[in-house]
């Protein structure tokens, strides 16, 4: 990612915290629409504190992209516990589509296409290593 592109993920972060629980909402929303069968991923029963629990893990990774070193290690470490949960390769796509579609929802017109593209470059980087870390708990299986 180019500094550009994490400071316009870093910027527009900061207009979805204050409708975190709404975003929060329709990124499941949009998770379950796109894909009914991942709701089976998630036995909760309150689905406002598996949305809390997923903004603040959102806000952990953008608050520290500029820094990525620091935050990769508590990424794999989410990755390999998400592999216990039953979330699978092919999942990562769905999920970044379902972000996408919350944030151009909850952004409106401040998700111009050069926000798109960071979030789109964010999302890939995360995926890409919370991939990799699944792959290795499964090899070591």
């Amino acid at each position: 990612m180019t500094p550009d592109q994490i400071r316009l993920v870093q910027d527009s972060f900061r207009a979805v915290v204050p409708i975190r629980v709404a975003a929060a909402g329709l990124f499941y929303e949009r998770l379950f629409a796109i894909d009914e069968s991942l709701r089976a991923l998630f036995p909760v029963r309150d689905m406002t504190k598996q949305g809390a629990k997923l903004m603040a893990s959102l806000g952990f990774v953008v608050h520290g992209l500029d820094r990525a070193e620091t935050i990769l290690p508590t990424v794999r470490e989410l990755a390999k516990r998400h592999v216990g949960y039953g979330v699978e390769e092919h999942h990562y796509p769905i999920v970044g589509q379902a972000l996408i579609e919350t944030l151009a929802a909850g952004l409106g017109e401040a998700f111009t296409p050069p926000v798109r593209e960071a979030w789109e470059a964010a999302y890939g980087l995360l995926a890409s290593v919370m991939i990799a870390a699944a792959r290795e708990v499964q090899l070591a299986a």
